[in-house]
């Protein structure tokens, strides 16, 4: 009954990581960056959230659109002042300059918010809990993440496939210069893309602190790096490969630490990534690409 309980809490805690590496994985397969400045995003919408809820009779519902404007603004100003003017620049200078946003954001978090950890407020608590079997109980912070996961990684993939702009993102990611011939305003198309990637991450942020009610600057930087070894792990580019990338290390994390070392959780997860990575460079469900020369 205690793996059953350990497995469940590693699948909802993959599927926050899914949601932040879905933000790596359609920006990587679409504008071919990699913003590494995506988890300080997930922080930043953490704590819109929680000032919307503590400043203010803000309800939980209207706090949490808050803080997805919010991302989802700050997304688009950060591609567009950072990343644009790199967007045939070498990938060393786009690295360099994720993670000089990724600073920034943390500094600005740090004058404005101090370094202290917030308590971030419960605000499913009126989801009851789910009594599977005697001595398992499934949290409703748990439920909610999973389905609200499995919801986003449905409609995401609708809107890929069958709506305009999600053609339009598919014929960027194949050919930028053909896509541009055809008519498709790439600029836009990137820029949404961001815009979406960063709402998940307002999402995500909600789900992961409510989880884990401990709010500082910090927050979103190590969930960052974790789910970009999801996407890594899944295939990136590959959006049903972020998700089952994020299930899976979440699910190895945390019997990891119920099993074998609380402490040596993450080493574990990273060398997994290595093996999995030596047998199949290109991820789970990634492809690999040829270039003609």
């Amino acid at each position: 009954m205690n793996f059953l309980s350990y497995l469940i809490s590693g699948i909802s805690l993959g599927s926050v990581y899914a949601l932040i590496a879905l933000g790596y994985t359609m920006v990587y397969g679409i504008a071919k960056m990699l913003n590494f400045a995506h988890g300080d995003v997930i922080m930043i919408g953490g704590f819109v959230v929680f000032t919307a809820i503590s400043s203010s009779a803000t309800s939980p519902a209207v706090a949490i659109i808050c803080g997805i404007v919010v991302c989802t603004l700050l997304g688009v100003v950060i591609e567009k002042v950072a990343y644009k003017p790199l967007r045939n620049a070498t990938p060393l200078a786009v690295l360099i300059t994720a993670i000089g946003v990724s600073y920034l954001l943390q500094n600005v978090a740090l004058l404005v918010f101090g370094s202290a950890s917030k308590n971030f407020p419960n605000i499913f608590k009126g989801v009851p809990d789910w009594h599977v079997t005697e001595g398992l109980t499934v949290s409703g912070v748990t439920i909610i993440t999973i389905v609200v996961t499995v919801v986003i990684m449905i409609g995401l993939t609708l809107f890929i496939h069958f709506t305009k702009p999600g053609t339009a993102m598919q014929a960027v990611s194949e050919d930028r210069g053909a896509a541009q011939l055809m008519g498709v305003s790439v600029n836009s198309t990137i820029s949404l893309t961001f815009a979406i990637g960063s709402a998940l991450a307002a999402v995500a942020s909600v789900l992961l602190c409510s989880a884990y009610p401990l709010l500082n600057p910090y927050t979103g930087a190590m969930p960052g790096i974790k789910a970009f070894v999801a996407a890594v792990f899944g295939g990136i580019g590959s959006i049903p490969g972020a998700m089952i990338g994020g299930i899976l290390l979440g699910v190895i994390e945390n019997l990891s630490k119920a099993y074998i070392s609380s402490q040596l959780s993450d080493a574990i997860v990273f060398a997994v990534l290595i093996i999995i990575l030596s047998l199949k460079p290109t991820g789970i469900l990634g492809k690999k690409i040829s270039e003609k020369v």
